[in-house]
C-alpha cells in the first residue's frame, strides 16, 4: 500500500506557498499527497504537477460540490452543472498527473431535505455519475464515490449505499472509497464496513475518530489494517486531518478545538502509526 497526506490539513488551495510542506512530506517517506480541487485553473495546476515531479511526489485529489451543482437536484440544469463541475475537477486532476479523483461529489455537503434519499435521486445520481465516469474514462482516472455520515449529507452515508451505487452506475471507472471516521460513525463495525466494500474499494482515507492524529482516538484499528490486507487492498492509505488554522474549513468539518499540537505531529506520527500496523502482518 501507499501512503498519502490530505493537504487540507494545512489549505483548500494549493499554492507555491505550500510547496515546502510538499518536501517535508516526501522527506518524511510520504508516496503522495491529496490535493483540493476546489478552484484554480489548468495553468495553476500545471505549476503545482511541475514542483509534484520534480519532488518525486505522486498525488490524488479530492472534490465536493455546492447547492447549485447537485447531480440529485429536481433541476436538470443544476445536475448538468453538477456533471460539468465534475468533468472540470476531472480535467484538472488529469493535468495533475492523479489516477484518484475522490470526495462525496454525488451530493452537496451539509444540504438536507428532512428524509433519506428518494429512488429518483438515485436514479439521477447514477445517471449524472455514470457520465462522469465516462469522461474519466478517457484521462485513465478513477472516480472514487466518499459516503459521510448523518450529520453532513444524507445522501450516501454508508458502505452497503456506496456499494449500490457503484453497482448502478456499473462503469469501470467509478469505483468507492472508505473513510475510518464515517465508518466510526456510521457503521457496526470497521471490518463490515470493509467486507461490504471489498469488490469496490479503490481508496481509503486514515482518519481518527475526532479527525486528530491517527492512532490516538477510538477507531477500532486493530481491524482496519488487517481487513485491508484481507481483502487486497494495495492503493493510497490518506491521512485525513483537520484543524482550526482555516476558519472556514473548521467550519465546514466542525473543528472547534486544537486536536494536536502541531501539524507535523499529524503527519509524522500518522505514518509511523501506518507503517507500524502494517509491518506485523508482513511476519
Amino acid at each position: 500500500m501507499k501512503m498519502g497526506m490530505n493537504l487540507l490539513l494545512w489549505s483548500a488551495f494549493i499554492t507555491e506557498e505550500h510547496f515546502p510542506i510538499l518536501a517535508d512530506l516526501k522527506q518524511a517517506g510520504f508516496d503522495g499527497v491529496e490535493i483540493p480541487l476546489f478552484d484554480g485553473d489548468a495553468n495553476h495546476y500545471k505549476k503545482i504537477r511541475k514542483e509534484l515531479d520534480q519532488l518525486g511526489l505522486e498525488c490524488t485529489t479530492v472534490t465536493c460540490l455546492n447547492p447549485e451543482c447537485n447531480p440529485i437536484s429536481g433541476d436538470a440544469d443544476v445536475r448538468e452543472a453538477g456533471l460539468e463541475r465534475i468533468r472540470w475537477a476531472i480535467e484538472m486532476n488529469a493535468i495533475l498527473g492523479s489516477k484518484i479523483l475522490c470526495g462525496p461529489f454525488h451530493s452537496p455537503l451539509a444540504v438536507f431535505t428532512g428524509r433519506g434519499p428518494t429512488d429518483t435521486e438515485k436514479k439521477y445520481a447514477a445517471d449524472i455519475l455514470r457520465k462522469a465516469a465516462e469522461i474519466a474514462s478517457h484521462y485513465k482516472i478513477t472516480l472514487c464515490i466518499e459516503y459521510l455520515n448523518r450529520f453532513e449529507c444524507y445522501f450516501l452515508t454508508t458502505a452497503e449505499d456506496a456499494k449500490a451505487l457503484v453497482q448502478t452506475v456499473q462503469h469501470p471507472n467509478f469505483r468507492a472509497m472508505y473513510d475510518t471516521f464515517h465508518a466510526h460513525i456510521e457503521e457496526k463495525s470497521q471490518t463490515s464496513a470493509i467486507q461490504t466494500l471489498k469488490d469496490v474499494v479503490a481508496h481509503v482515507h486514515i482518519s481518527e475518530n475526532d479527525r486528530g492524529i491517527p492512532g490516538t482516538g477510538q477507531i477500532h484499528w486493530e481491524e482496519v489494517f488487517p481487513n485491508l490486507q484481507e481483502i487486497g487492498y494495495n492503493g493510497y492509505l490518506t491521512i485525513e486531518a483537520f484543524s482550526r488554522a482555516l476558519p472556514d474549513l473548521a467550519a465546514a468539518t466542525r473543528v472547534w478545538r486544537d486536536l494536536f499540537p502541531r501539524a507535523e505531529d499529524v503527519y509524522r506520527q500518522g505514518l509511523t502509526f501506518m507503517r507500524n500496523r502494517l509491518e506485523p502482518q508482513k511476519k
